[in-house]
């Protein structure tokens, strides 16, 4: 497979990420761990049974993503039956960041991965509202395309909710299409 770099005039001013932090998140695990604390502080515990994984499967993913920086510890808490709680949140650093053109194709299967287990989870797949194109773009065509992706996402990152808000989650992507050639 070609491998694929930021078009010719696509602009990504963030931060380059470093080697653990980009390995951090290309991880559909982690990935899903960081949506599940993005609006509320969660424990370990508690993300493990909406994973539907082992505890300690989990702390491992959690701990990295902390000491990576895209968690963060609360604080403390007594759970239930006296045991010692520590809720994480989601500090939302992994949109702060850029991924080097190494990381990229690791992060797009992470992504993929999520995307998909997390739409199985819907209990009404008709859930999803999704659109599908086939473009034909020259090269200031698909830095365009993208330069809309990254001004769209950086506007929706900054949205703040209103009453009544529910989460919902956006996934969006454009890759060459090496069925029509």
């Amino acid at each position: 497979m070609a491998e694929q770099r930021a078009p010719e005039g696509f602009k990504d001013d963030r931060p380059l990420a470093s080697e653990a932090e980009a390995k951090a998140v290309a991880s559909a695990v982690r990935l899903r761990i960081l949506r599940l604390c993005l609006d509320q502080a969660l424990t370990n515990k508690e993300i493990a049974l909406r994973l539907g994984s082992n505890p300690a499967t989990v702390l491992h993913h959690v701990r990295k993503l902390v000491e990576t920086g895209f968690l963060t510890a609360q604080e403390e808490r007594i759970g239930a039956r006296g045991a010692r709680e520590i809720p994480y949140l989601a500090t939302r650093k992994s949109w702060a960041l850029q991924l080097g053109e190494e990381f990229r194709t690791d992060m797009s299967v992470a992504m993929l991965e999520a995307f998909r287990t997390e739409v199985e989870l819907l209990p009404d797949p008709g859930q999803v509202n999704a659109g599908r194109i086939g473009l034909r773009l020259n090269d200031e065509q698909y830095a365009e395309v993208s330069q809309r992706f990254k001004l769209l996402f950086d506007d929706l990152a900054t949205m703040r909710p209103g009453p009544g808000a529910r989460p919902f989650s956006v996934f969006m992507a454009i890759h060459p299409d090496a069925g029509r050639d």
